[in-house]
């Protein structure tokens, strides 16, 4: 191609009009139950996987349906959850061994917050501040849990299609984020097919920075970031402008913020928009474990964040999917124990 052309190729791209800001999800594209009209008892009675659960579904799904999250009561076994925590503090112990990413949110890792355990102190990987990211690759009882009956197949009722876990976090302390909605941060290819499932890995302490949320929330206004939605590089708005915007209209519509104190092996089951955050820590020394993952549905979510052009390396538990890090692959399933389970 000559210099001419390629000029000729730039002046046209510039001229081009700029396809305009996200600021709503798209109404053809939204999960069945998020349509108006959609029918619930209808859907339940037709569908299959409703008959074995521990819960009624049609009642979790109407309770979704006008509040944006359920919550399943001793939905994991309390003995998963130990041996989850346990390869947790192996890794913390003995750091130096592995290349498993965590998240610091501390003023002096402000330029480099995602980095391989085996750089970061002992004592800040066991500290405040800290996310385990995709902790689920490495461990076997990590992957059961995420991909448990108990969730996976109310998600497939959700999204009416085959459920894939997107990624993981977990925390030994409480975030202490501000009010967010996850659609704005975590990228699926149709921003309504996502949820996420708040694991309580130990009971939950009113002074330990406990999750919070405004029911209903999920169906207020969306945030301009200044650029649509999503927050980027190129918003002109920040995250305290979202938290701000989101305390405001939930308290203007009435909603009532509440906070999760549930028991080890129960979980928070919430909405692409539920808008949530973590309260302040009141006791610097109460931990709050906890297991965050992330899912969308198949048609949403066909390839691994770190390779969107390649077909994804499976693992398939439940009737649901999650995909291996190909970044990580010598770290896949390490922790073995969950085999026998």
């Amino acid at each position: 191609m000559s210099i001419i052309d390629r000029l000729k190729g730039t002046v046209k791209q510039a001229l081009q009009p700029k396809p305009k800001p996200v600021t709503e999800f798209d109404t053809q594209t939204l999960p069945w139950i998020d349509k108006p009209n959609a029918n619930v008892q209808a859907f339940s009675q037709q569908f299959e996987a409703a008959k074995n659960l521990p819960y009624d579904l049609a009642e979790k799904l109407e309770f979704w349906q006008k509040n944006g999250y359920v919550i399943l009561e001793k939905a994991i076994p309390t003995d998963w959850i130990d041996m989850l925590w346990g390869e947790v503090e192996t890794v913390i112990d003995h750091h130096e061994d592995y290349n498993l990413q965590v998240r610091i949110d501390l003023p002096e890792y402000k330029k480099t917050p995602v980095m391989a355990v085996k750089d970061v102190p002992q004592k800040v990987l066991d500290g405040p501040y800290i996310k385990y990211m995709d902790f689920h690759n490495a461990s076997v009882v990590g992957k059961k849990i995420m991909l448990h009956k108990n969730i996976v197949t109310f998600l497939e009722a959700v999204f009416n299609d085959r459920v894939v876990a997107m990624q993981s976090l977990l925390f030994k302390y409480g975030s202490q984020q501000p009010t967010h909605q996850d659609f704005a941060y975590v990228v699926s290819e149709i921003p309504s097919h996502l949820a996420a499932a708040w694991i309580a890995m130990e009971d939950v302490m009113p002074d330990s920075g406990a999750l919070s949320y405004y029911p209903g929330s999920h169906k207020v206004q969306k945030f301009d970031f200044g650029n649509g939605i999503f927050f980027n590089g190129e918003s002109t708005h920040n995250p305290d402008d979202f938290a701000n915007y989101l305390d405001r209209v939930c308290q203007q519509l009435g909603l009532e913020r509440k906070t999760l104190l549930i028991k080890k092996g129960d979980l928070l089951i919430w909405h692409a928009a539920l808008a949530h955050g973590g309260e302040p820590i009141g006791n610097p020394e109460q931990t709050r474990k906890s297991f965050v993952c992330h899912y969308s549905s198949e048609k949403a979510y066909r390839h691994h964040r770190y390779r969107s052009t390649e077909e994804p390396m499976r693992v398939t538990m439940n009737n649901a999917d999650v995909f291996k890090n190909p970044l990580l692959l010598e770290e896949e399933d390490i922790f073995k124990a969950g085999e026998a389970l």
